[in-house]
């Protein structure tokens, strides 16, 4: 496999991969409130945490499907669009792993106790924990990143399935075998007796 297709197929799978992560861990708990008056722990999913996690995942995900087939200046836009993506992503995500913000629990726990307002919440949230997910998460914006560099370095370089890439590949596989050179002559000079 050309360097060219290795790269190809590297970008495509990373972008498919953080955009699955992406999508699959919108839906876990992210965080989890536990309460002051000892009710149930509330559980907060990547979706609620980070309203642009679900969207953002799967226009990543339809990038990289068409990131196989796409023309040099489409790749281009693709590697601009995943690697702005990548840092919007990883911009709101490192807060939710550092300390949490009471606005990323904030509709959850309004929903489930029906109180609103910073003071009321403050007052019933005893800590805020964070699950495995956002630091996967993380991992799968720094993957989309280092792939969208891939892609803007090589955005030149790629030959996608396109009828130009195959006919150059079965030109240059194409071998017809040895030639007899008598018959080559019988065929070039039929026709053309230089005696006349």
């Amino acid at each position: 496999m050309s360097i060219a297709r290795r790269g190809r197929s590297l970008a495509v799978s990373g972008f498919l991969l953080a955009g699955a992560v992406g999508v699959i861990s919108s839906t876990q708990t992210w965080l989890t409130v536990d309460r002051a008056d000892a009710g149930e722990a509330i559980l907060v999913p990547g979706a609620e945490a980070l309203p642009l996690l679900a969207p953002l995942s799967l226009a990543v995900l339809a990038l990289g499907a068409a990131l196989s087939i796409a023309g040099p200046v489409v790749r281009l836009a693709f590697g601009i669009v995943a690697a702005a993506t990548a840092v919007l992503l990883a911009w709101s995500t490192v807060p939710l792993l550092v300390a949490p913000p009471l606005s990323a629990v904030a509709p959850t726990v309004t929903d489930a106790t029906g109180l609103a307002g910073t003071e009321a919440l403050s007052e019933i949230i005893a800590s805020i924990t964070t699950s495995f997910w956002p630091f996967l998460a993380l991992a799968a914006w720094a993957l989309l990143f280092a792939t969208a560099v891939l892609v803007l370095v090589t955005w030149r370089r790629w030959k996608v399935g396109g009828r130009r890439y195959r006919t150059e590949t079965v030109a240059g596989d194409h071998d017809d075998g040895a030639v007899d050179a008598i018959e080559s002559w019988d065929e070039l000079s039929r026709g053309t007796d230089p005696t006349r």
